[in-house]
């Protein structure tokens, strides 16, 4: 169809090259987009226009400075109509969103702007699930409706409610406010007390699937998934994501409990999900009687791994679990779980994305389920930002490579080019005659699959220095502040369409907490954007927060590097302990020896990055020192 001859309306962003007041009823300007490609916008009476905001900020209407705004070089979206005419079609905003005062300004660069989105999103978290009452988690649910309302369900997934966890323990991290720790570290013992299951005859801890909590306070335990794609299994996808809120709680407080709940629970990996012949590797599924996976009653998850069962060890809790320990057998793990991914998912003579599902002897398996041969755009970002992560534990030119490569090519096949953001799930290959991967579902994007992209540009911008990767960065945290964060109702947009807009038309994308939504990918995404754009970018500093429990860390050592940076790039600046300044720490190797005592304790380090740039007037000079 060379000319659909309809209206219709759509999202493009891009850079403005000139704005010509004079043009049309009201002044056009021309937009070029990331890949080159030039729009001519026109402007109506009706146009408007906003600065992006954060959660809980106030609308900033800026429809009255507009076109004084509309200068070179600036970033924008613009949201309006297609009309069809003379052949062609011609573009009229509707709406406007600038991403700063200025055109080099990003706001969502500043230092504060990702702390105080997690602090809203703990905020939404705490009333959706407590009614800003006594935290209880008898009254957790997994499914909350779109404005944090509770489905009608007795439902409690426990891996669900560890994202939870999660997100309460990194909110406290970064902010430092003790009813985010409060609500963490209730969870944790709830999660300890009603879903941990201990095998002491093994040396094993698995955790069930779920618990439904009846109308009489009594309770239901559901061991076996019951999640569709793991259905009747017990799924290593679950109890690796079981770890993260009981590993970043353990960050927050050294809990000897939990490091013995982690390590039986690593303990049933290595034990049962481990291929311990010569092809390595997780499986993804176990039996839940046998805990064999090879068991015919698995079905179409017999003898399989995946994405999961590799990769996510590494975000989900065992790069927290290295930072908050520095124990090499934990190192060792993270380099096993990246050589087997850099050895046997890449696939690129078939396709421009990794491949994610595997036979026990790692053939492909392209008949699984839902995924056949399709790719995930999210997982191959995923890979590229942690490969960065562990090249700086352990530097291997192989995993800078395949991260660069990967970033190159998902910018390509991944990013949506006209509007921003990145798509979800592709078919990996073209049929004969396609120019484009085909769209598995809809051309929406995933809000956690949006976090993959930003972390991956960054930390790629940070370590590398390719002010391209930044660029990128930039562009996607554009998208998900622009359109992701649901400034009625609070908190994060499941899905939105291509153009940005929510897209609710189906059940989990009209919530804000299911199987695979709770306080995980959103918390993570704005703890470490403050990491790598403060410390690594813009290089400004970032406090951290921790409640150590007297003697809890081994030999009293709280280690407080945020994420796995570039060795070097960052160091204490100060300590306080209770309120007072404290200097018994090392800056370098980013510990603190902490007093003993048996009183609680609350540390606030401040981390700087080695090289601070600084934009401050220079008061006097004597004897050599500037003031």
């Amino acid at each position: 169809m060379s000319n659909m001859g309809f209206s219709f309306s759509d999202t493009v962003s891009g850079y403005v090259t000139n704005f010509e007041s004079s043009k049309g009823s009201f002044g056009t300007f021309e937009l070029k987009t990331s890949d080159g490609r030039n729009f001519l916008i026109a402007l109506t009476s009706m146009t408007s226009a906003e600065i992006v905001r954060n959660l809980e900020a106030p609308y900033y209407d800026c429809t009255i400075q507009m076109q004084s705004m509309l200068v070179q070089n600036r970033y924008l979206f613009a949201y309006g109509i297609f009309y069809p005419e003379a052949g062609q079609y011609k573009f009229e905003a509707k709406h406007i969103i600038f991403f700063g005062r200025t055109e080099s300004e990003y706001l969502f660069e500043k230092p504060d702007w990702w702390v105080n989105q997690i602090g809203s999103l703990a905020n939404f978290y705490l009333k959706a699930q407590f009614e800003d009452g006594e935290i209880d988690y008898r009254k957790y649910r997994t499914r909350l409706g779109l404005n944090g309302v509770k489905a009608a369900s007795s439902r409690q997934e426990t891996a669900s409610l560890s994202r939870l966890v999660y997100g309460f323990a990194t909110a406290y991290m970064i902010t430092g406010e003790d009813r985010y720790l409060e609500a963490a570290e209730k969870g944790t013992e709830y999660l300890r007390e009603h879903m941990r299951f201990l095998d002491e005859s093994k040396g094993i801890c698995y955790w069930y699937h779920a618990v439904d909590v009846n109308s009489d306070g009594s309770e239901q335990r559901i061991l076996a998934s019951q999640f569709g794609d793991d259905y009747d299994a017990i799924s290593v996808y679950e109890q690796i994501y079981l770890l993260a809120g009981l590993t970043q709680t353990y960050r927050v407080t050294g809990d000897p409990r939990i490091m013995n709940d982690i390590e039986l629970t690593i303990n049933l990996f290595n034990r049962y999900f481990l291929d311990k012949t010569d092809k390595g590797g997780f499986f993804s599924h176990l039996d839940p009687t046998t805990l064999n996976p090879h068991s015919e009653t698995l079905g179409h998850n017999r003898a399989k791994k995946n994405w999961n069962s590799i990769g996510d060890h590494a975000p989900a809790y065992l790069i927290n679990l290295w930072l908050a320990t520095g124990n090499e057998e934990y190192a060792n793990f993270l380099e096993y779980t990246f050589d087997t991914i850099e050895k046997y998912f890449p696939d690129y003579n078939r396709s421009p994305f990794v491949q994610e599902r595997f036979y026990e002897d790692w053939k492909h398996d392209t008949n699984w389920r839902w995924q056949q041969n399709r790719a995930v755009v999210g997982h191959n970002l995923k890979i590229a930002w942690n490969m960065m992560r562990m090249h700086h534990l352990k530097s291997k030119e192989k995993y800078v490579a395949l991260s660069e490569r990967i970033a190159v090519i998902m910018l390509a096949t991944g990013n949506d080019k006209q509007r921003g953001g990145w798509y979800d799930c592709v078919e990996r290959t073209l049929e004969p005659g396609e120019e484009v991967h085909r769209f598995v579902w809809h051309d929406r994007k995933a809000w956690w699959q949006q976090e993959q992209a930003i972390l991956a540009y960054l930390i790629l911008a940070g370590s590398c220095g390719n002010p391209k990767y930044q660029r990128l960065a930039r562009e996607s945290a554009a998208f998900y502040n622009a359109w992701f964060l649901d400034h009625e109702d609070g908190g994060i947009y499941f899905n939105v369409s291509a153009n940005g807009l929510p897209y609710l038309l189906g059940k989990t994308e009209r919530g804000k907490g299911c199987h695979s939504m709770s306080g995980y990918h959103s918390f993570e995404l704005a703890f470490l954007a403050t990491v790598y754009t403060n410390l690594l970018i813009t290089k400004e500093p970032i406090d951290l927060y921790f409640k150590p429990k007297p003697g809890g860390f081994k030999d009293n050592i709280l280690r407080v590097q945020p994420d796995i940076l570039p060795p070097g790039s960052v160091h204490i600046g100060e300590v306080w302990i209770n309120g007072q300044l404290y200097s018994d720490f090392d800056a370098d190797r980013l510990t603190v020896k902490l007093p003993f005592t048996q009183d609680d304790l609350k540390v606030q380090v401040r981390i700087l990055p080695t090289q601070v740039v600084f934009d401050t007037p220079v008061l006097e000079v004597s004897a050599g020192a500037a003031v």
